[in-house]
């Protein structure tokens, strides 16, 4: 059981008798009747739709034999059960390196865009599931867009996390139809909206039920409405008196976010729109961009993702009902979920207070994601408090997630193995513990399996699926496949401590830390880490982790890793200033949780910068060389979707390999001479087959 089942779009009528032959494509199928034509998208040997060069010369051949036909319509449909279409194939995006050829292949799609949109009758893009970049700018081509009716039909131009910008004449056709800041929103941000609120913003002319989709298509196509537009009050920004005020404000809101100088592409399109700029320029920015460093190391982000999807989506999970036990801050989350992606769940807890406050935090998290009363209603229905643990009788997957200790976790492991059901896949949701350790009081190792979440949940996109000594296949390939299935991307490391994403990032906070230990302003260090490319400073994610579990996990790997804990963390912890959730830590934390950063103090004599990134990669080094995982694309998608390090490089490995291995170990070598051995280069760096294999699969 899903969030919401991948229903098919209704398939085309099949020709009747006397009906136009079918036209041979590769990837189009195109059926006439009754003089309406239909073209449905089904491209071979994928389970998507996208845009590549193929798809797009088809199809400007197919619009090619419809400009003299006395045909009343055209419908555009996929065959996919998953979707519209997804957008452009990334893949070809890297062999693009010349803008100039960019530019071109850009050119190429607004060709056929335009043809389409100036075709002698009116055309219809009917809409299910995905609908996104060059899918969307296809559907606003065409005359008119219907959507079905479901949570699952998304659309949006998300081109900006790929360090572009649309290049198929969408930056001139979208603001027209819904409006200069509605668009410049749906731009800038990436962002995605339910068929819905794509009705509400005119991007969509009408939502219906899949049974209606169709015929609703064809009503349209016979009544022919006039043209959506957008109102006049939601053109007047796009005034030219206006424009260079409009771009001053929005170009504020975009630095509280971005870095010119690491994502240019939001400022791009602010660039473009604030010159009225037509497809012309419009195809020659992103021929710039789309070969830019930024462009490329966020496809490879990207390609790491969906490379972990495909491996998580190889087995089926055969699970439905979930039990979770523990229902403090982690526990909640993964309870509130899993509900949320639509299995049904059981939340165990000792405490009945501790419980009721999961349940209210559940609605609010339901009542803001999806709005309707009666899907928010489901929602909760799906999560069920069990104080008894009755719950545990009739589940197919268990996930511990108590308190960070081994005799306690040992404990629940062993009642839930003799509880719940044998088939039931038992997971741990530790983040530092090896499982063999877990795993000495069971009659049957091989049903754990670590299922590793980050903190806040709902956010964080990585899930560590950890594989103990004794871990069996089948339980990995169910937890992997089922955190797929609750939109996760699941990265199989192996049971050692810390784990990777952990392990890699503690010597980088302690860095910091020892760093303020000698004088350094944490301001300072916080801010060299963000000019960097860090979402969010060291110290302040210590604060924000809680500096107690900061503490924990730092000796827990103390050993293994030969940490030195700063006494500093110590005492802070002894103090009680545990960070944001005691409001009081490195920094001081306002009542709605915001820390109060100084003003930074610059220190030139310090390479902070320097000592915080070799850390963390000499640790990611180690973490390859141990086996921990396998492959550098591993390490990238850890480190990007689990702590979100610096997208824009790519990831750790990316941003080594544009360094070269052997300057980082010279410079590592110079540190160690001046800092002392714990900037020791890892014996890693002298073994380049390590660098070679870029497979996110684990040991």
């Amino acid at each position: 059981m899903t969030d919401t089942p991948e229903d098919k779009v209704d398939a085309p009528t099949p020709p009747a008798e006397g009906a136009a032959p079918t036209a041979r494509f590769n990837h189009w199928r195109l059926e006439v009747r009754d003089e309406v034509a239909t073209l449905t998208l089904d491209v071979a040997g994928q389970s998507a739709n996208v845009l590549s060069q193929e798809v797009l010369r088809e199809l400007d051949q197919a619009l090619v034999g419809f400009e003299a036909k006395p045909l009343k319509g055209l419908i555009i449909v996929s065959g996919k059960p998953s979707g519209f279409i997804a957008g452009a194939d990334v893949n070809e995006f890297e062999k693009i390196t010349d803008p100039a050829r960019a530019a071109e292949l850009a050119r190429a799609g607004q060709h056929v865009f335009n043809r389409l949109a100036a075709l002698p009758f009116p055309s219809v893009a009917v809409i299910h599931g995905y609908c996104l970049g060059g899918g969307l700018e296809l559907a606003l081509a065409c005359t008119y867009r219907i959507a079905r009716d479901g949570s699952d039909t998304r659309l949006g131009l998300p081109e900006v996390r790929l360090g572009i910008h649309p290049g198929f004449a969408g930056t001139v056709r979208l603001p027209r139809l819904i409006g200069h800041l509605r668009a410049l929103s749906l731009m800038l941000t990436g962002r995605t909206v339910r068929a819905k609120e794509a009705r509400r913003l005119g991007l969509v002319d009408d939502v219906v039920p899949e049974r209606h989709l169709l015929r609703a298509a064809n009503v349209f196509l016979s009544t022919k409405p006039a043209r959506r537009r957008a109102v006049w009050f939601r053109r007047v920004p796009g005034l030219a008196p206006l424009r260079p005020m409009v771009v001053r404000a929005l170009t504020r809101q975009v630095q509280k976010k971005v870095n010119p100088d690491h994502y240019p592409a939001p400022y791009r399109i602010l660039e473009l729109w604030q010159r009225a700029a037509g497809e012309e320029q419009e195809a020659l920015s992103i021929g710039e961009l789309l070969v830019s460093r930024t462009s490329r190391n966020l496809v490879h982000v990207f390609q790491v993702g969906e490379a972990l999807k495909r491996e998580g989506n190889r087995h089926p999970h055969h699970i439905e009902r979930v039990h979770v036990v523990g229902a403090g801050v982690m526990g909640a989350d993964i309870a509130i979920w899993a509900a949320y992606k639509g299995f049904t769940v059981s939340l165990q807890d000792r405490h009945a207070e501790v419980l009721a406050r999961a349940m209210k935090k559940a609605h609010g998290f339901f009542k803001k994601r999806l709005k309707e009363p009666r899907a928010v209603q489901a929602a909760m229905d799906r999560l069920m408090p069990d104080l008894a643990g009755n719950g545990l009788k009739h589940v197919d997957l268990v996930i511990e997630a108590i308190v960070e200790k081994v005799d306690p976790k040992r404990e629940v492991i062993k009642h839930v193995e003799d509880t719940a059901p044998p088939q039931a896949v038992i997971a741990t949701n530790t983040s530092s513990i090896p499982l063999e350790t877990l795993a000495e009081t069971m009659h049957d190792p091989a049903r754990l399996v670590g299922l590793h979440f980050f903190n806040p949940v709902a956010k964080m996109q990585l899930v560590e699926v950890v594989r103990g000594a004794q871990t069996g296949e089948e339980a990995l390939n169910r937890a992997r496949a089922w955190a797929c299935a609750i939109g996760r991307l699941a990265l199989d490391v192996k049971s050692s401590p810390g784990f990777l994403v952990n392990r890699i990032l503690m010597p980088y906070l302690i860095e910091a830390v020892t760093m303020v230990e000698e004088g350094v302003p944490p301001a300072h260090i916080d801010r060299a880490a963000k000019d960097f490319g860090m979402p969010m400073g060291p110290i302040e994610l210590a604060d924000t982790v809680g500096l107690d579990i900061c503490l924990s996990v730092a000796e827990m790997l103390s050993g293994p890793l030969k940490l030195e804990v700063p006494d500093r963390l110590r005492e802070l912890v002894e103090q009680g200033h545990l960070g944001k959730k005691t409001g009081q830590g490195f920094y001081q934390f306002s009542a709605k949780g915001k820390p109060k950063i100084p003003a930074a103090k610059k220190q030139d004599d310090v390479p902070v910068t320097e000592r915080l990134i070799l850390r963390l990669l000499n640790e990611a080094i180690a973490c390859l060389r141990e086996g921990v995982v396998e492959g550098t694309d591993a390490v990238d998608a850890a480190m990007v979707y689990g702590t979100g390090f610096a997208p824009y490089l790519g990831g750790p490995m990316r941003y080594v390999e544009s360094l070269g291995e052997t300057g980082i170990s010279h410079s590592l070598y110079r540190l160690s001479q001046e800092y002392g051995k714990r900037f020791a280069p890892d014996p890693g760096w002298a073994q380049p087959e390590l660098f070679g294999h870029r497979s996110p699969r684990a040991t």
